[in-house]
């Protein structure tokens, strides 16, 4: 490709910008964002070569030609509006993309725009608790799923577009609905930030009585509660837009809290074995 545009260029879109130029992808990179913060410091990084307006990115400017790929790894709330805006500019040849952790929304805004045809909805299973474009990082998507989802809806030249980057920056390829991939990121991922979370509450409203509760935090309580340093701006439009799928999957995490308080009450040793062998069964998912 000899021109990529990356609208939004914190963790995952400066990420991109970082596994494109390792693997030599792009010739060129340019970044639209909102943030003039966001915008120097992914200059300072390199992670773009030049940060631009809207219309620019899309349509090139000085002999420059158009992009060939168009990423949108902006917040899941503004993602539906920018991608209509952004499918009234592009022409055919063109290829849309976006990054986002959840999928229905976007995809009914756009079902029916007549540039639908050029957009393939995405989202790459990988992220870390940091945001900016300073938490960017190389190698983020290799040996990582990456979700297409309707693909039935994109254009054979765009879907080959995406599933070749995927492809050269090493991610698995797997395909779903739009309501498929809120469904089941719902249970592997948004429940996990809600829960860090919400252990990070509650051991901090237990640290207002216990003032050395934090000298005893080890390697388990780091590694469960370090989602909770994930930005709100972030994750609060996830929570929303997923609204449904996540109150489900917390009603049955909640459900499976309270059974192991009841076995912890009742002195149910057996019982609480029992459940903590079953719980081992997540090594056929997570060896």
């Amino acid at each position: 490709m000899k021109r990529v545009a990356i609208f939004g260029l914190g963790l995952i879109g400066g990420s991109l910008a970082l596994a494109l130029r390792d693997k030599g992808l792009a010739e060129r990179i340019v970044g639209v964002e909102a943030s003039e913060e966001n915008a120097l410091k992914a200059l300072e990084l390199g992670l773009v070569d030049e940060v631009v307006e809207m219309e620019e990115a899309i349509e090139g400017a000085g002999g420059e030609p158009r992009a060939d790929l168009i990423v949108l790894a902006t917040p899941v709330d503004v993602t539906p509006v920018l991608a209509v805006k952004v499918l009234n500019k592009v022409t055919a040849g063109q290829t849309v993309m976006d990054m986002g952790s959840i999928k229905e929304e976007l995809c009914e805004v756009i079902e029916q725009h007549p540039a639908r045809g050029r957009f393939v909805a995405t989202h790459p299973m990988w992220g870390t608790e940091n945001s900016g474009p300073e938490a960017a990082v190389h190698g983020a998507f290799a040996g990582r799923t990456a979700v297409i989802c309707d693909r039935e809806k994109s254009d054979a030249d765009a879907l080959a577009t995406v599933e070749a980057m995927y492809e050269a920056l090493g991610a698995k390829l797997v395909y779903m609905t739009a309501a498929e991939q809120d469904l089941h990121t719902a249970y592997v991922s948004h429940i996990s930030h809600i829960t860090s979370f919400a252990l990070a509450l509650t051991v901090l409203e237990k640290e207002r009585e216990e003032e050395h509760i934090f000298d005893l935090a080890g390697g388990g309580f780091e590694s469960t509660v370090r989602l909770a340093k994930s930005s709100p701006a972030t994750w609060l439009p996830i929570f929303t837009g997923n609204k449904y799928n996540v109150l489900d999957v917390l009603r049955e995490h909640i459900h499976q809290l309270q059974i192991i308080r009841r076995l912890l009450e009742r002195d149910d040793h057996e019982g609480l074995a029992a459940a903590m062998k079953k719980a081992n069964t997540i090594k056929r998912i997570l060896p």
